[in-house]
């Protein structure tokens, strides 16, 4: 029987990173509600950074597109190669959280419109993208934690949950953009 010293590969390391990246979770989440809902737009009427509204949502585009890639890549076993899409999408998903808070610290909230058609259908799929969003968000943070800590058989279960959230997430928000925009017309 082998031990350990390193805090980092011990139960209780495991139990305090977890910890560190729930809280991390639940600061940004809250940030964002605050965001969002409660501090007021410091430029909303302005068209000053119209491109990232669709930049935002090519990002999660290609987020959704490097999450498959790497799944393809982790069922024919070539492991560098997920590695590097999983970390493509990361950057991705990243990139789009920093376009997105800064979307909505200049704008704020961006409504859909109350007669348009298919209103019923898009705040059920933005309600869905919004909570999981939220779950997907400290999730992919633990699976990426297990990977790069070397704890493969964590890593793998809760990869099983990891991926199919962010790859709902990573859609939906294509769609949501895509259905506001012609709805607004």
């Amino acid at each position: 029987m082998t031990t350990t010293t390193s805090t980092s590969s011990s139960p209780a390391g495991t139990r305090t990173a977890i910890a560190v990246i729930l809280g991390i979770s639940v600061a940004a989440t809250a940030f964002l509600f605050w965001l969002i809902y409660i501090h007021p737009a410091s430029d909303a009427g302005s068209v000053r950074f119209a491109f990232l509204p669709p930049l935002n949502a090519l990002l999660n585009g290609l987020s959704a597109t490097a999450l498959l890639i790497g799944f393809t890549f982790i069922h024919a076993r070539k492991i560098e190669a997920h590695r590097a899409s999983m970390m493509t999408a990361f950057g991705f998903s990243t990139l789009f959280l920093v376009g997105y808070i800064l979307h909505h610290a200049l704008h704020g909230d961006v409504r859909y419109p109350v007669h348009a058609a298919f209103r019923t259908f898009y705040l059920m799929l933005l309600a869905s993208h919004i909570v999981l969003a939220t779950v997907a968000l400290p999730l992919v943070l633990v699976t990426f934690f297990f990977s790069l800590s070397g704890r493969i058989p964590q890593h793998r279960k809760v990869a099983r949950w990891t991926f199919p959230l962010w790859l709902y997430v990573s859609v939906t928000g294509v769609i949501t953009y895509v259905m506001l925009r012609l709805a607004q017309g």
